[in-house]
């Protein structure tokens, strides 16, 4: 009878320890996490990898501890409206909301789910944070995250340092767009410190882009760019009149270098992704989002085109080349 019994209380034994362990990973609660991308970009695409790479490497491990929904509003407005809506009816534990439509649908909607953002140049400006909460403050909300406001300053005088003796620097830009007007009139104030000629150029849509830029032409000896979605829809254009006209072209934004631009001294938008997921992995953690101070970018890189330059009619110096993170060959 022992014979008998023994190998069957074995067999249920094995069978309970197994149901057990099923039942564990069952109940096991995998953390929801919710990403509200605004747009497919290159740098917002980049920002995404970063966030989840540093919860990666705080020990979230997708499938593991954590489970992602992601979502893309593909620019709409009511799809970003509806991705709010979305991660309430799923119970999220945490979003990460990437470029201003998705920010601003997903802050304005929830109040009792952690958020980070990211990729938001004036968070402040656009009601994500309170307007008593400045850079490298605690919001004491249910957000905080991660600016990319562009070091306007920064970007123009490296720019400036290519080409010394350029005197004239000529932009383009939308009048229409705020958030615009707001980067020129910071390249005006760096301007009157670097001494050098500001010369604006104004556009109001894409198509304007042609003859904007052809009217620098002759009246300057380089153009810099800085942030503005309308040029940067259009670049090509410019890239092709500078080509052309032999005018040193340069901008803030390093991903317009594969694209023809001399130069760019700007963010890394995998680091944004990957500050904002820090702040994330803390909030998993058990802090607070309220009590993390929300900030800038933390990391500029800089971009060099051999290739561009040759296009355009400089000669970049060594001392640039050495300091460049990135150089593109002829």
């Amino acid at each position: 009878m022992s014979r008998i019994l023994y190998p069957l209380l074995i067999l249920l034994l094995v069978i309970s320890v197994s149901n057990s362990v099923a039942q564990e990973k069952k109940s096991k609660k995998l953390i929801k996490i919710g990403i509200a991308q605004t747009v497919s970009r290159p740098d917002l695409d980049a920002d995404a990898k970063g966030f989840e790479k540093a919860l990666a490497e705080a020990g979230f491990k997708e499938e593991v501890q954590i489970t992602y929904i992601r979502k893309n509003s593909h620019g709409k407005a009511a799809d970003a409206q509806a991705i709010a809506q979305k991660f309430v009816d799923e119970k999220v534990d945490l979003i990460h909301c990437i470029a201003l439509l998705t920010s601003q649908a997903v802050v304005k909607r929830i109040k009792n789910i952690p958020i980070v953002f990211s990729s938001v140049s004036e968070p402040v400006n656009a009601g994500l944070v309170p307007k008593t909460s400045l850079p490298e403050t605690k919001t004491g909300t249910n957000v905080t995250g991660v600016s990319d406001r562009w070091p306007v300053h920064l970007q123009f005088e490296m720019s400036t340092k290519f080409i010394p003796r350029a005197k004239k620097w000529g932009t383009i830009y939308n009048a229409r767009d705020a958030n615009s007007r707001a980067h020129i009139k910071k390249m005006r104030e760096s301007a009157k410190k670097l001494g050098v000629e500001l010369i604006e150029a104004k556009i109001s849509i894409r198509g304007e882009t042609m003859q904007a830029v052809q009217s620098l032409s002759g009246k300057v000896q380089a153009i810099h760019l800085t942030h503005d979605h309308t040029v940067a829809s259009a670049f090509g254009v410019i890239v092709k009149v500078c080509n052309e006209k032999k005018i040193p072209l340069f901008t803030g934004d390093v991903y317009s270098v594969q694209r023809g631009a001399i130069a760019a001294y700007g963010l890394d938008y995998f680091f944004i992704g990957h500050s904002a997921g820090k702040r994330a992995a803390r909030i998993l953690a058990g802090e607070k989002p309220g009590d993390i101070p929300w900030g800038t970018a933390e990391k500029l890189i800089l971009v060099v085109s051999e290739k561009a330059a040759k296009a355009q009619g400089i000669f970049i110096p060594p001392d640039l080349l050495k300091k460049a993170d990135k150089v593109i060959g002829e």
